[in-house]
């Protein structure tokens, strides 16, 4: 036993001083492990997977989908006029967006402007690279930065293609065109940068550095508005530039003399469908992350559109006797448009009601409205895109409220959903959003109309309106006789 007695102290003593050691190089690690902890997060890949597929679902929205539904509803000898109009203004945008219209809308402006514009930080896509971040809405989970940039330039390039629908068959394609250029930049970026550009969740550490984050933050953001995919920067803003220019243009000659219905209604299905499936891109993608809660943003999306579109369906029976392909179609762009601010705060059955209260609204406009007031919007576009818009952003300060099944609006100091949610205070934050919009962009449509006119010319001649706009100002038709 006295033999073996040293042997086990010896263990003893091996034990212990390999236990230094270990700790010895614990210690002389810790600052590596610190940094590691400390290192910035990392894309994760299904996020990253889910904002590329979620962009080509929106161009499929706008190319073809758009273009056939805006196609479909007008007359055989200017379908390619609207064809060309969707395209031409996508692209002319999608580069716009790359030369400034990112650093505009969402990076941080200066001075008493800076709640309305950005800056040029990020002009000609300046200092992006295939490792910088953009935040989500989750603290410490972000998203490339190029995959941001192309997500939202698809929601820049397809808001003025909506416009086009308010003067179809009577506008030149090159006063389209300069138009574009001057609503794109004086309506749409201020308004996107005033409802969605923020410092982001992380910035929120404490209530200090969140008030500090609010107050540089967009001008609407700072007013508590709340708009998940659009319902006033893309649907609000583009309806009423619509209306201003079919005011201003004047209405098509012969209408209500001479019958203009849809040259081909199964065009109008296959482009409405498209609008629906591409949509699930536009707004389960604004929830920038592949969660479960994208997944409740997926259903509201489709149970909102399925109520429009039997609700629109219903009502048209009812009052004219039969439901129509095209009064479906117009129903479920009616609901997809009043989901789209409302989807990531309402729950299922709130995102029926809001279905249900758009196809109320938006028919009406479309049905009476538009013939009391006598303005001639072709292709509904104030009616469905601008009074759903409104619909679905005042109901979604209703539908938001967690006893109505909504998620209330979360705290970030706080890491939690408020408490002490009212629904008079934030519908009357969206009422903010909604009359800025239509001031903003209804302002900037009216200066930027007259620019065209007096430059170049907003009208076509009455000949080639006749004719078409198809062979005059392109040179083709789609229909060989």
């Amino acid at each position: 036993m006295n033999a073996t007695q040293p042997i086990s102290s010896r263990r003893a003593m091996t034990g212990a001083g390999s236990a230094g050691r270990l700790l010895a190089l614990a210690l002389l690690f810790l600052p590596a492990l610190a940094l590691a902890d400390a290192a910035p997060p990392v894309p994760n890949k299904g996020d990253t997977s889910w904002m590329l597929t979620s962009t080509v679902l929106v161009i499929l929205m706008t190319i073809p989908g758009l273009a056939l539904f805006y196609g479909g509803m007008v007359r055989s000898k200017n379908v390619l006029s609207l064809l060309m109009q969707v395209l031409m203004t996508f692209c002319l945008c999608a580069v716009l967006w790359a030369l400034y219209g990112y650093s505009i809308a969402f990076t941080q402006g200066h001075g008493a402007l800076g709640p309305f514009f950005g800056s040029f930080d990020r002009a000609f896509l300046h200092g992006m690279t295939p490792d910088s971040t953009a935040a989500t809405f989750s603290k410490g989970v972000v998203i490339p930065e190029f995959a941001y940039f192309v997500f939202q330039l698809t929601f820049a390039a397809i808001t003025p293609c909506l416009i086009v629908g308010a003067f179809a068959e009577r506008i030149k394609f090159s006063a389209v065109m300069l138009f574009m250029v001057l609503w794109f930049t004086f309506a749409y970026l201020p308004v996107a940068h005033m409802v969605w550009f923020w410092a982001g969740p992380d910035a929120y550490t404490d209530a200090a550095a969140g008030d500090l984050a609010t107050k540089a933050a967009g001008f609407l953001f700072q007013k508590g508005a709340v708009d998940f995919a659009g319902g006033t920067v893309v649907h609000i803003n583009s309806g009423i530039a619509g209306l201003v220019g079919a005011l201003l243009i004047g209405k098509r000659i012969g209408l209500g003399k001479v019958s203009m219905p849809p040259h081909n209604l199964p065009l109008v299905m296959i482009g409405a469908t498209l609008l629906w499936v591409g949509w699930f891109g536009f707004n389960v993608g604004s929830n920038l992350e592949a969660t479960g809660f994208a997944g409740m943003v997926f259903a509201n999306t489709l149970l909102a559109t399925a109520m429009a579109t039997l609700v629109w369906s219903a009502l048209e029976w009812i009052s004219k006797g039969t439901p129509t392909m095209l009064g479906a179609a117009s129903g479920a762009v009616a609901g997809l448009v009043a989901i789209t601010p409302a989807c990531g705060f309402v729950g299922p059955m709130g995102s029926l009601a809001v279905g249900a209260a758009a196809a109320i609204v938006c028919f009406f406009a479309v049905t009476r409205l538009k013939s009391w007031l006598g303005y001639d919007d072709s292709l509904d576009v104030f009616g469905v895109h601008c009074l759903g818009g409104i619909t679905g952003a005042l109901l979604t300060g209703v539908f938001c409220a967690p006893w109505l099944g909504g998620t209330g609006i979360y705290d970030y100091v706080a890491n939690a959903t408020g408490k002490d949610y009212s629904i008079a205070t934030q519908v009357t934050s969206q009422l903010w959003a909604v009359c800025t919009t239509l001031v903003w962009s209804g302002v900037v449509a009216a200066i930027a109309y007259k620019i065209v006119d007096l430059t170049i010319g907003l009208r076509v001649p009455e000949d080639t309106e006749r004719e078409g706009l198809d062979t005059v100002e392109h040179g083709e038709r789609a229909y060989s006789e």
